[in-house]
């Protein structure tokens, strides 16, 4: 088998691509020959020594991923339920950038009817973030205002499909005008170019009684206005910190930026919160693996919504399994739209 390997923090040249023995299936495990690997910005702060639970469950070295695409090839003693060739999805918590994962059978899903493996590898942790910031923390309602930042991304195009699903109003905020139409394709009710809109202004015009949710993972940049805009009710919903991150250049980590940023982000204080009747709200779903009745909860809720045509694949756009650090690099340009995906 075939993996990519990063042997401490680093920049894109720290993913190197190499050839290690096959794996094999143990009892109550299957063994996927993956296809396709879905790519997150998550992967990225893995590679430059940031993420917190890369460094709890695994360490160094360490091969990123945490969703494929492909078929079982192998059956460890015990496995029920599944068959030798069967398409699946897999959720791994890292190991993801190979063309063989070992997973335990209640991480596996069925691809949605009709998806490609690059589709459909991209599919979990998207939307399974959406749904668990939307539904399962926010508890977005018909009618309500939801604010959705880096609307264009994986996880926003995620957002606007289920909140759109749920009845809500969609306001949209991406960076660039060619990620209009990638946005404005699924419906969104409103959306706009940040680079060449005033977005806080359009956003109060939205939604003058304030919003009810807001879905942040930039960070230090937006959250104090994310939080401002909400009216009483409101719910931040706080999952990523992208503009923590310095864009282009060789990838590696900027200790000054990452210090200044620290202390530019926002604080928020329990008693204000009170006052002002108002929600933050984070997550991290690597952390939250072994909850497999949320993920069970998650996937009942999303599959029939692919199968009747409410939830549609994201646009992926490719790169081979070797070509992992130009994955990374474009990734973190902020130019990208919808999905990236290693195809093994």
């Amino acid at each position: 088998m075939h993996h990519i390997t990063i042997a401490g923090p680093g920049g894109y040249d720290r993913l190197h691509h190499r050839s290690v023995a096959d794996l094999r299936a143990g009892p109550g495990q299957v063994r996927v020959a993956v296809r396709a690997i879905g790519v997150n910005f998550a992967d990225c702060m893995v590679r430059q020594g940031l993420y917190a639970s890369a460094k709890v469950y695994v360490g160094w070295p360490i091969t990123p991923g945490f969703e494929v695409a492909g078929t079982i090839d192998e059956l460890g003693e015990g496995v029920q339920g599944w068959a030798m060739g069967d398409r699946v999805v897999a959720l791994v918590r890292f190991g993801g950038y190979a063309t063989q994962v070992l997973c335990a059978p209640q991480y596996l899903m069925r691809p949605p009817p009709g998806w490609s493996d690059a589709e459909a590898a991209g599919f979990p942790a998207v939307f399974l973030t959406a749904w668990y910031g939307l539904h399962h923390l926010a508890h977005a309602r018909r009618g309500e205002a939801v604010l959705i930042h880096s609307a264009a991304g994986g996880v926003g195009q995620a957002l606007v499909q289920l909140a759109l699903a749920a009845g809500c109003r969609v306001f949209g905020v991406v960076g660039g005008a060619h990620k209009l139409a990638a946005v404005q394709g699924f419906g969104c009710t409103a959306v706009v170019d940040k680079f060449a809109t005033a977005w806080k202004p359009a956003a109060r015009a939205f939604a003058p009684e304030g919003f009810a949710v807001a879905l942040d993972a930039n960070g230090v940049e937006t959250l104090a206005d994310s939080y401002g805009l909400l009216g009483p009710g409101g719910r931040l919903v706080v999952y990523g910190f992208h503009t923590m991150f310095r864009r282009g250049g060789s990838g590696r980590r900027n200790w000054p930026l990452l210090a200044w940023n620290w202390l530019r982000t926002p604080r928020f204080n329990p008693l204000a919160l009170t006052t002002d009747n108002k929600s933050v709200l984070a997550f991290n779903l690597s952390f939250l693996f072994e909850q497999t009745a949320v993920l069970a909860e998650a996937l009942g809720f999303l599959l029939p919504l692919c199968e009747t045509g409410q939830v549609r694949p994201l646009p992926v756009t490719t790169f081979a399994l070797a070509e992992a650090a130009r994955a990374h690099q474009a990734l973190e340009s902020g130019a990208t739209t919808g999905k990236l995906v290693l195809v093994a």
